[in-house]
């Protein structure tokens, strides 16, 4: 816009006024205030627009101008200089040398001083008084320039910049400047009497505070996610002010960053948590003093990652136009906005969301007409990194084994279940399962009407929308392998309803969706028995450190170590698998030289699978791309996947070309995996070469390509012919995860400490244990020794002997009941078993001198003494309903582990439960049972029993000097596995070692010898129970009742079992007498 002589004089005179009301000497306390409201107190960065009512004034203040997207503007003239005189008082601008503080955690204004009266090129402004101050809805006179679109923001902010930027005069109009200076004088007035920061909606105070549809947070039904904004606050909004709220209204829980030209910024409720998480400081401004903080476009990408690490869920509202755009639409009109994503921290797939699976998790519970009692889980769940997809349902009993065992496995970052829609008991489960990490589960309860919907509803909107159209799997094929269906589906359909309403259409309709079960045809495990053994994560800080899978996990790649915990769930329970991954382990143990070359190559590789899910989810999705200033940074995005993706499936491919060459690997390999064919005219070698050498062309530098404007046709063309094959792709990426995962098995096996042993795997048992022929499941352990715990002095755990059940030669107790000191090493041994079990049926070596079994089928295990106050159950109460679903659901081939079962309870009550469990797993699961025990009785009632063996944790007493007695002699534990009971626990030795006071102990000591008498006369010579037991008093009432039965040809396994036990007890007699 040209400017007349005429003109340009009036402006420097006015600009000269303002400029010398600024410098006239004041009080300290006035210099300070408006120096410190110029230097960034909070003010805006836009000026503010205003309606020209032709009169040139305005009563009401709506909103703050947009900056045209153009040239960025000089923050000082080009003549200025920096030592210009001013009169005899130093310059304003001289200390400004364009300092910008760099955007990191926080965003503080860069302090920029007044420019000097005398500088050629600064226009002036014209004098106003102190007592002219406008108030709320001042009478300031406001002129808005033709030429300048300025849409409003929703705070309505005044003009001066956030980080004190003075706005370049050609921006400014002489009474918008004048506007500039009355409001800040004002606010720095107000913010002097004290006002604090507190919201002026009264729709968003706690006291008020609705859901759309008016229900208070005290109703039930109440909508957290949703805003109630009166209709008539709504009408009285700007225009951008209502783009703002119309979005928020719907997303209160999300942090939503709203684009205003070059800086993206948070308002209210959303301003709190930036100035909270990121220290940045917040402001008030525009009408209702709304309060702001911002950050410029630079820095938002750090901004969102940090919110997101912290568990947020955050939004972005783009311009979908540029300042220009808007304009040929007409003079008044608003830069269009509109919410493009919600990132949380269960779907980003961008920054550093680390190695492991981010999982999504929805869960719907049903009945669905299942009998007993049980219940029935509906599940689906999405690792949007990956681009995949699970769907599939559970049914389980009142202890949420199964749902616990799914919980441990897919480890979510967020569950999202009906908020009255979930049983108590799941809810417990949830809750229980939500602690057992380093990072808790975050829970997000969901309206059923809306989120969870009926089944046909479910398809109707997936059908309509065409999402899993990139699958090559349809949902109903993947819903063919679900036993309940209807709420499976009902699942899925909360999980997309809420990715949908997280604007991540293009996952749904690009991503793979495929069954998941939970307990497919492998070694059960439950969610119980992977916290007592310490899988995933330990017991003590809920971290890696002394788990199975830390033990396990030397693999190079991310995606190996993800296959790696997916297989760690699921053991195989086939003998043929098994050994067939322990043959490549052997192969690749023998041959070095193969394993190191295997790395060198894996450590080339990014993380492939992660990268062709960013490529798969881009086809099809353009519209991102059109987005003012962030497309073209979308775009170089996308060719950096593309070509790190295209390059690494190179490497990959030479690796598995090196091993097809080698024979015997190509033959074990083929074993374990499809191999991809790689070569001939369908092979996926010179398939790969195509897209290779079109990236050399169109993308040279593609790590920092220059985009031109036809990269987006291009890199799409590219996209959807290279994603024909993705089926492939994936059988690359799994072979290559495989390769990584057995290699890491090798590397744990030949780096140990100790002895390792490659397992013999028998099928499982298929008789009664009565047929002594065919044999029945066996447990050989020897040597064994716990993997990942330590000994004295940092040496390995003393190894030991463990062998039950029967072969074909002998006949072998099944069922160990086991004793000792406390502190003597007899949980260490029960989870050493469970540990070789799992590690020989995952295709692994065994920490042991020799390892045989028959595949177990279920690992079920009870140990410690532990209470659950969050979820309100007791410690007994926790032990019975533990002990309860190993009573309902073992078998024959089952692996049972009970620690010191009955404790939680008094002492007879804890002894008859004790016993009458014991008794039903020997007598009638005829499973293979570890049972360590206190009850020392319990050693003197199956001490002749056929199916027991007694053995106990060896100690030693060390004396402390020659004329101490037995109270004071050291107490050493061997930790060594010997045969018979212990005679007792010396649990007042180990109170001696703990610090107990030794008056305390003494008394104690005196105490015991009392209900030992007392005990002793009421087990009616407790040394002789051995010798006949009251399970000898049963057997003799069961062979008088056979004896009197009419008909002889009964068949009643208990009578068979306790003619079987008679007749072991009188051979065993004849031996004696013998």
């Amino acid at each position: 816009m040209k400017v007349g002589p005429h003109t340009h004089n009036l402006k420097m005179q006015r600009q000269k006024s303002i400029l010398s009301f600024l410098q006239k000497p004041s009080p300290g306390s006035q210099a300070g205030t408006v120096a410190g409201k110029v230097n960034g107190q909070g003010a805006s960065q836009f000026p503010s627009k205003q309606n020209n009512d032709g009169g040139g004034s305005s009563l009401e203040v709506t909103g703050t101008d947009t900056p045209p997207e153009k040239v960025p503007r000089r923050v000082l003239p080009t003549t200025f200089s920096e030592n210009a005189d001013c009169g005899g008082s130093s310059s304003l601008f001289s200390s400004i040398m364009h300092k910008f503080v760099k955007v990191d955690d926080k965003v503080n204004g860069s302090h920029r001083k007044r420019a000097s009266d005398n500088s050629s090129n600064v226009e002036e402004l014209p004098k106003v008084e102190l007592n002219e101050q406008p108030t709320e809805k001042a009478h300031v006179l406001n002129i808005e320039r033709d030429d300048d679109l300025s849409p409003e923001t929703p705070a309505a902010k005044p003009a001066v910049s956030r980080f004190g930027e003075k706005k370049d005069s050609s921006l400014l109009d002489s009474n918008k400047r004048v506007k500039l200076l009355a409001e800040s004088v004002s606010r720095n007035k107000n913010n002097g009497n004290g006002e604090d920061m507190a919201s002026k909606f009264e729709w968003l105070d706690p006291s008020c505070i609705k859901d759309a549809k008016g229900r208070r947070p005290t109703d039930p039904l109440y909508d957290k996610k949703t805003l109630y904004i009166p209709p008539d606050v709504l009408k009285k909004m700007s225009a951008s002010q209502k783009q703002y709220w119309s979005v928020k209204c719907q997303y209160m829980d999300v942090v939503l960053f709203f684009k205003v030209g070059k800086f993206y910024e948070l308002y209210e409720i959303d301003a709190e948590i930036g100035h909270k998480e990121l220290d940045w400081k917040m402001t008030l401004s525009g009408v209702g003093k709304c309060r702001q903080v911002g950050i410029s476009e630079s820095g938002i990408d750090d901004a969102v990652q940090k919110l997101v690490a912290r568990g947020y869920k955050v939004g972005r509202m783009e311009q979908l136009e540029t300042s220009e755009q808007a304009k040929a639409r007409g003079a008044t009109s608003v830069i269009q906005r509109k919410l493009v994503q919600v990132i949380t921290p269960s779907t980003a797939v961008d920054g550093n969301i680390g190695p492991d699976a981010v999982h999504l998790l929805a869960i719907k519970e049903g009945n669905y007409g299942v009998d007993n009692g049980s219940t029935v889980y509906g599940f689906a769940f999405v690792d949007c990194a990956a681009l995949k997809f699970w769907v599939g349902s559970i049914g389980d009993d009142a202890t949420c084994s199964a749902l616990g065992a799914l919980l441990m496995q897919v480890s979510p970052k967020e569950v999202i279940y009906e908020s009255r829609g979930l049983s108590r008991e799941a809810h417990k489960a949830l809750k229980k399962y939500s602690f057992t990490g380093s990072t808790a589960v975050q829970l997000s309860p969901a309206l059923s009407v809306t989120d969870f919907l009926d089944a046909s509803e479910v398809k109707n909107m997936i059908q309509s929308n065409g999402y899993f159209k990139g699958s090559p799997n349809s949902y109903l094929n993947a819903l063919d392998g679900v036993r309940h269906q209807d709420v499976a589906l009902c699942a899925l359909g909360g999980l997309v309803s809420h990715l949908s309403r997280l604007m991540l259409d293009d996952i749904l309709r690009n991503g793979d969706i495929v069954p998941y079960q939970v307990y497919r045809g492998c070694l059960k495990i439950d969610g119980q028995t992977l916290v007592n053994l310490e899988i995933f994560s330990n017991n003590a800080d809920g971290g890696s450190s002394g788990t199975l899978y830390k033990y396990l996990n030397n693999c190079v790649t991310s995606s190996g170590r993800r296959l790696l915990r997916s297989w760690i769930c699921h053991p195989l329970k086939d003998v043929d698998s098994i050994n067939n991954r322990l043959n490549v382990v052997e192969e690749l143990m023998s041959h070095s030289e193969i394993m190191l070359l295997i790395a060198q190559y894996l450590r080339k590789l990014p993380d492939l699978e992660r990268l062709l899910g960013r490529v798969k989810a881009s086809i099809q999705s353009s519209a991102s791309l059109v987005l003012p200033m962030i497309g073209k940074k979308i775009l170089k995005q996308r060719v950096k996947a593309f070509g790190t993706l295209v390059k690494g499936l190179r490497i990959g491919m030479d690796l598995l070309s090196l091993l097809q060459k080698d024979a015997d690997m190509l033959h074990l390999l083929s074993k374990v995996f499809k191999f991809p064919m790689l070569s001939g005219t369908d092979g996926l070698d010179e398939f790969l070469t195509q897209f290779e050498a079109a990236i050399d062309s169109d993308f040279p530098d593609y790590q920092n390509h220059d985009l031109t404007d036809t990269d987006a046709e291009t890199l799409s063309i590219l996209i959807e012919l290279f994603s024909e094959k993705a089926t492939q792709w994936y059988d690359v990426i799994y072979a290559l995860n495989c390769i990584d995962v057995l290699r890491s098995f090798a590397v744990t096996a030949s780096l140990s400490s100790g002895a390792m042993a490659r397992p013999i795997v028998l099928p499982p048992s298929k008789t009664t244990t009565l047929n002594k022929e065919a044999g029945g499941p066996i447990l050989k352990l020897k040597g064994l020794w716990h993997p990942f715990a330590l000994g004295e002095h940092g040496v390995l755990p003393v190894p030991n002997n463990i062998f039950l059940g029967e072969d074909v030669n002998d006949c072998h107790p099944h069922a160990l009941l086991l004793t000792g000191p406390n502190m003597g090493g007899k949980s260490t041994l029960l989870r050493a078993t469970c540990l070789a079990v799992i590690l020989a049926q995952l295709g692994s070596y065994v920490p042991c001198e020799t390892c045989v079994l028959s595949l177990v089928d279920i690992i079920f295990t009870r140990l410690g003494a532990t209470d659950r106050i969050m979820t309100g159950e007791s410690t007994f109460l926790v032990e019975c309903t533990e002990t309860a679903s190993v009573l309902q659901n073992a078998t024959q081939d089952s692996l049972v582990i009970l620690d010191e079962l009955g404790r939680g309870t008094s002492t007879f009550d804890g002894y008859a439960i004790a016993y009458a469990v014991f008794r039903h797993l020997v007598e009638n699961v005829h499973c293979r049972l570890l049972f360590a025990t206190h009850y020392h009785p319990l050693t003197k009632e199956f001490a002749s029993h056929p199916h027991v063996l007694l053995q106990h944790m060896a100690c030693s007493f060390n004396l402390k000097s020659e004329s101490c007695s037995r109270g004071e002699q050291e107490l050493v534990f061997l930790y060594r596995l010997t045969d018979g009971a212990c005679p007792e626990s010396y649990g007042l030795q180990v109170a001696i070692m703990a610090g107990i006071p030794e008056n305390v102990v003494e008394a104690a000591s005196k105490a015991g010898q009392v209900l030992k008498r007392s005990v002793g006369e009421s087990f009616k010579s407790s040394e002789q129970r051995s010798e006949f037991s009251t399970l000898h008093e049963e057997w003799l009432k069961t062979l008088v009742n056979i004896s009197q039965l009419g008909n002889r040809n009964f068949d009643d396994a208990d009578a068979y079992d306790t003619l079987f036990c008679l007749w072991h007890e009188l051979k065993n007699s004849y031996r004696a007498c013998n």
